[in-house]
């Protein structure tokens, strides 16, 4: 698979803005002490096993959203993980979400197709240990109309990739995160991490593999474990279900 990004253009960019005020599913969130997920996107092999790795010597856990049609392929952050390493992350504990079978772009698909795709993903992934996901992102991050009615019923929560916190009336079908992506992505994590701790929010970061020369797209297993110990000592860390439960869903 070759690198692509969603739509940049003008009518992409005010698709995704009004798409913000339909099919929405309001959260209510009272927090006493913020909350932090680490979430992996695509789940390239370094991200399931160095990503993986990290959390757990840290004591913690992340949500790993699988697309099951790229499993051992190659890709541009590297060769994607396989069918065993989902099997895996599940046995330890960490939630398998669902990212589509192909990577299909939702934001261009039409209704039945990505209803399609999504149910073809959920087979395979109940194959590998996860018979009923609860959670969902959009590849690149990308948003519609048709993407939130055929999704919304189906998953406790919808992420995307767009920055913010979740706070109190956030649509659990379009929720903002972070990336930790780049060379700044630690920083940007950090300064996200002290505002969600601030405002008593909760911030979901997402990155994609974790290499010692990660792609555009990916962090260092370095970076990830700072963040994790960062994380430990200001916020409940919860996977995407758990932090569903706690917002009552």
């Amino acid at each position: 698979m070759q690198a692509y990004s969603a739509d940049r253009s003008l009518r992409g960019k005010l698709r995704r803005r009004y798409t913000r005020l339909a099919f929405r599913k309001p959260l209510r969130l009272s927090l006493d002490r913020p909350m932090i997920t680490f979430s992996f996107d695509d789940v390239p092999a370094t991200a399931a096993l160095a990503g993986a790795r990290v959390l757990e010597a840290a004591g913690l856990r992340g949500t790993f959203y699988i697309c099951a049609g790229l499993e051992d392929g190659d890709g541009p952050m590297g060769r994607y993980g396989s069918s065993e390493d989902a099997r895996r992350l599940a046995a330890a504990g960490h939630e398998v979400a669902c990212h589509t079978f192909s990577h299909l772009d939702c934001g261009q698909a039409d209704q039945q197709a990505i209803a399609a795709d999504v149910a073809r993903n959920g087979l395979a992934l109940a194959m590998r240990g996860a018979p009923d996901p609860v959670s969902f992102a959009y590849p690149y991050g990308d948003v519609s109309f048709a993407a939130k009615k055929a999704l919304g019923g189906r998953f406790k929560t919808l992420r995307t990739v767009q920055a913010g916190l979740v706070t109190d009336g956030a649509d659990a079908n379009q929720l903002p995160a972070v990336g930790i992506e780049g060379e700044a992505g630690e920083a940007d994590a950090l300064r996200w991490m002290d505002e969600a701790a601030r405002r008593k929010a909760w911030l979901i970061l997402y990155t994609h593999d974790v290499a010692a020369r990660p792609s555009a797209w990916g962090c260092t297993p370095e970076a990830l474990a700072r963040l994790a110990e960062r994380a430990k000592s200001k916020f409940e860390v919860v996977t995407m279900a758990q932090g569903a439960a706690r917002a009552g869903l």
